[in-house]
């Protein structure tokens, strides 16, 4: 019965990877072309539409994590997922082409990400984010998001024939992602059924399982972008997702409920605060994130794991 069970998990991680590839390709075709008829830089884009959408996985699995007391996976999700994301799939993205770094996102968005981070570390010393400091994070990222809105547009909306492929744009847009929020809700339940079967820990399979799935979003559309040579999208997305995650994530989450962790929340808040960091003077060496780079960026992301599974 066991065995079947894992067969039946198993089956249904590989569907899930394959729904998010395929929704990831779509909805990408869709932002990108939809950034260059409206005039609004990819950069911009991935900062904004993308990270929201991709970090929508992220938002389901801490609220609901929240609503029933399991505080652990809420916090941990979301402090996995941005290591996730800055590790395995900055990295993974670099090694699949070289990104160059838009100036505005050293100067100005991974700033921010170092700050909102910094932040999280100081609100976990106590071990529980409040509503006060719930409410904190969301006026941060409604601050952040009217600065991007002031300078994303600069271009006119294009004629008759560009709305009507902006209508179909849209369709890809909207469809893709709702094939891949789908898909990594999908991988999420199959990935923690299989390491609950294994005696892992809640936070453990928080910072890692349930971060790893909702994280695959992130990563397909980084490679993806990659791919296409869109590299705004690619460095973007996974700036904009790692601040929509640690403001929008948990101020939301935190909102509904207040959030009590374990004293490993603090640990792992450190450590992705030093990958940050490392990530933005990655950024301000060359204005270019190399393979090497991105190797770097993987192998710490794999000593986190390795450290956070033993331990």
């Amino acid at each position: 019965m066991v065995v079947v069970t894992t067969l039946a998990d198993l089956t249904l991680a590989a569907v899930a990877v394959v729904g998010l590839w395929l929704g990831a390709d779509q909805f990408v075709r869709g932002a990108s072309r939809l950034a260059r008829r409206l005039g609004v830089s990819g950069l911009i884009v991935g900062l904004t539409v993308i990270a929201f959408g991709t970090s929508a996985p992220e938002f389901a699995v801490s609220i609901d994590a929240a609503l029933t007391g399991s505080a652990d996976i809420s916090v941990a999700n979301v402090v996995g997922s941005n290591v996730v994301n800055l590790g395995f799939v900055l990295g993974g993205a670099a090694l699949v082409r070289a990104l160059p770094i838009a100036p505005a996102l050293v100067r100005r968005d991974t700033v921010a990400l170092i700050g909102a981070t910094a932040l999280l570390l100081g609100f976990l010393r106590d071990f529980r984010i409040d509503r006060g400091e719930a409410a904190v994070f969301v006026v941060l990222l409604v601050g952040y998001l009217a600065v991007l809105a002031r300078s994303g547009i600069g271009g006119d909306a294009g004629d008759e024939h560009a709305v009507a492929f902006q209508l179909r744009d849209v369709l890809r847009l909207v469809g893709g992602l709702a094939v891949v929020i789908a898909s990594a809700h999908l991988l999420v339940l199959a990935a923690t059924a299989l390491a609950r079967d294994a005696g892992v820990s809640e936070w453990t399979i928080g910072v890692t399982i349930v971060a790893g799935g909702t994280s695959l979003p992130e990563f397909v559309t980084a490679v993806v972008a990659a791919q296409r040579g869109r590299a705004g999208l690619s460095a973007g997305n996974l700036v904009g997702s790692c601040l929509f995650n640690a403001l929008g994530v948990l101020g939301v989450a935190a909102l509904v409920r207040p959030l009590s962790v374990t004293p490993a929340a603090v640990e792992s808040t450190g450590w992705l605060l030093g990958l940050v960091v490392l990530v933005t003077l990655l950024f301000w060496s060359g204005q270019v994130l190399s393979r090497v780079e991105g190797g770097l960026l993987v192998l710490v992301n794999l000593v986190d794991w390795a450290v956070e599974l033993l331990w």
